[in-house]
């Protein structure tokens, strides 16, 4: 018998076991108005700092969605499912601030993770509230390895490349909101 549903006020030690096992994790984020983004991330790009905060290192990509969302709504989504082993799909809901390279925080945070090319932000999330439900209808898939395009890519163009990227493809949102990553050095 699979427990359809659990509530928790925070992440247990043992709900913090099932994320780090995660290869993939997936982000969703709403402004008050327009399209809700859902992302898919992945790489060693999480981690759990207790049970009421957890942080993420968000690389470029070909939009900042996350960014202009959260600048009007800190509302923030984080979904893990279970595609090997026992079923479970866990969602940490919270609210979420960006942390930029200009923020004192930043090299702390950043020492937490082994270096990104590309970097772009940390989102801070607070746990307001964990939701496990069963995942009997996730599909089981084999993880086979990391893909290695976006660090290349990133390697590749360097700071200022980026940053010239950031200028053309991330200052906007979908829906026209302002991400303000040009005016964080």
């Amino acid at each position: 018998i699979y427990t359809m549903s659990k509530i928790y006020p925070a992440i247990t030690e043992k709900l913090s076991s099932f994320i780090k096992q995660q290869k993939i994790f997936f982000v969703a984020t709403a402004a008050p108005q327009g399209r809700v983004n859902i992302s898919p991330k992945g790489m060693d790009s999480l981690r759990v700092m207790n049970d009421k905060r957890v942080i993420w290192i968000n690389l470029t990509g070909s939009g900042n969605e996350t960014s202009a969302h959260l600048q009007q709504s800190n509302r923030l989504t984080i979904m893990f499912c279970s595609f090997s082993g026992a079923p479970m799909i866990l969602r940490i809901y919270g609210r979420a601030r960006e942390i930029t390279r200009e923020n004192p925080e930043w090299e702390n945070l950043y020492s937490q993770f082994d270096p990104l090319p590309g970097s772009r932000q940390i989102f801070d999330l607070e746990v307001e509230m964990v939701h496990t439900s069963c995942g009997t209808g996730v599909p089981i898939f084999d993880y086979v390895d990391e893909r290695e395009q976006l660090n290349k890519w990133a390697t590749k163009k360097g700071e200022q490349g980026i940053r010239k990227y950031w200028e053309e493809n991330n200052q906007l949102s979908l829906d026209g909101f302002p991400t303000n990553i040009m005016k964080k050095k």
